[in-house]
């Protein structure tokens, strides 16, 4: 007969619940580990609880989110170099593996990156204004206020507010979520059910048009959850309609959260304290709304339209339009900028191509707006710091260390090979745009690029997340 508890049939002439009940278990054996004694602290043994350990190949950790941030950002490749590969005119190499789709939103994309001196400065403007979500007075009043906080409930429901509001401004996001994911479950259930749930993701589309939240809301709790709840208990399938139903009611909540009555109550809970009375207490519900539109973040620009443009062409390539190359440097693309976005990356990131010239300029541009750099005296003292990293067409890849402190500016240039011959001009001419400009100059230099800079070299204080953020899976 079987045995029905183990994983195979017995091995004959081997007993191996005598076997196992004969092996001693000793704390002070090294080679066991996790052994547990109640008398004493135990030494450190062989276990790393991370799941790469010992290991050199690319395995996700999974002993900490922050560690596994780390690896990712390290592996990632240069956003600017991507770009390049996908964009550039002359000798692309993925240009013939792309759909007619993909080639109709990179063409209206490349179209909009044309510009001249004038038109740059509003083009990064308005990525500037893309980038940020909680722009103009208001925010500025509230980050101001939350420094000055004496009181944890004060700082509690200044971010309350931010989180609802954060929940409004996304609302067609989560409305495209929902639809997404409700569409995937009906996709993935037997037709008696799934047409079912078709006809409610009809009257959810109507609701969605008419911009009626609080109904939608009604019918996704009333109707389509309970509906999943049977499903559930009477198939038991516990795969893919049982995973977007957890990624349903996410979104839910923060499409609940972002309404217009939450974020109202969360507004007039801050005009509560005194603190904050004077300034918010003179502003309805009606002007909050105003407010709080106009300060949105533009989706009209070209830079929010060149982002759209790029994600429906990386939605295209990731569905399997393409070659496998396309695919490819599509993957890299949105890989890179997800870990650039992560909730640990402490610095400002912002994506600037360009066709200037008859050139193709690709940059990725970080900024770290409370940056700490030492005098000559050792001590720290704030500043700015930003890094570029461009790829100039026929020239190649730069970059560029800027630190700032007042209008002491400071500049290192890492050039190509063929441009390090000029670096004593460039290094002239650098300095004397810097006077143009009323700035001083606190050294600028110009050498030939040995290897491209990494963030955490430029940045080090990316690494000081792991002493305060450090959650385990």
């Amino acid at each position: 007969m079987p045995d029905l508890l183990g994983v195979t049939n017995p091995v004959p002439g081997h007993d191996s619940n005598i076997t196992n009940r004969n092996i001693p278990i000793s704390p002070n054996n090294t080679q066991v580990q996790n052994v547990p004694d109640l008398n004493r602290v135990t030494s450190a043994d062989n276990r790393t609880e991370q799941q790469d350990s010992g290991q050199s190949g690319g395995q996700v950790r999974y002993d900490s989110n922050f560690q596994t941030f780390i690896q990712q950002l390290r592996q990632t490749q240069d956003l600017s170099s991507t770009m390049s590969k996908l964009m550039m005119r002359e000798g692309t190499s993925v240009a013939s593996g792309m759909s007619e789709g993909i080639a109709e939103e990179m063409a209206q994309a490349m179209q909009m990156l044309k510009m001249d001196q004038s038109e740059l400065l509003k083009f990064l403007s308005a990525q500037m204004r893309a980038g940020t979500r909680f722009g103009g007075a208001l925010f500025a009043m509230l980050r101001s206020a939350y420094a000055r906080a004496d009181s944890a409930g004060v700082q509690l429901d200044i971010l309350n507010f931010l989180k609802s509001y954060n929940d409004f401004s996304s609302t067609s996001h989560l409305e495209g979520n929902l639809m997404r994911n409700l569409t995937g479950m009906a996709n993935a259930m037997p037709a008696s059910w799934g047409d079912q749930l078709r006809e409610l993701i009809a009257q959810l589309e109507n609701g969605l048009a008419a911009g009626d939240r609080q109904g939608n809301i009604s019918l996704l709790q009333q109707k389509v959850f309970p509906l999943m709840s049977a499903y559930v208990s009477q198939t038991h399938d516990l795969g893919t309609p049982r995973e977007l139903l957890s990624l349903l009611a996410l979104d839910l909540a923060r499409y609940e959260n972002g309404s217009e009555e939450k974020l109202a109550e969360a507004f007039h809970q801050l005009s509560g304290y005194g603190t904050l009375k004077g300034m918010l207490g003179g502003i309805d519900t009606q002007s909050l709304m105003k407010l709080l539109q106009s300060s949105q973040f533009a989706k009209n620009t070209s830079a929010a339209q060149f982002a759209d443009h790029l994600a429906a062409a990386a939605s295209r390539a990731l569905r399997g339009e393409g070659s496998a190359e396309v695919q490819d440097v599509f993957r890299n693309l949105v890989k890179a900028m997800l870990v650039n976005e992560s909730v640990y990356m402490p610095l400002n990131h912002f994506l600037i191509p360009m066709e200037m010239d008859d050139k193709m300029l690709f940059s990725e541009l970080w900024v770290d707006p409370d940056a700490e750099e030492k005098n000559e005296r050792g001590q720290s003292e704030k500043c700015m710091k930003f890094l570029f990293k461009l790829d100039v067409q026929g020239l190649g890849f730069f970059d560029v260390i800027l630190t700032s402190k007042e209008r002491d500016v400071g500049i290192v240039v890492n050039c190509p090979e063929g441009v390090a011959p000029f670096s004593k001009e460039i290094e002239q001419n650098i300095s004397k745009i810097l006077t143009r400009n009323d700035l001083r100059s606190a050294g600028v230099s110009v050498r030939k690029m040995e290897r491209p800079v990494t963030l955490t070299e430029v940045f080090p204080k990316i690494f000081e997340g792991k002493n305060s953020v450090n959650v385990k899976v």
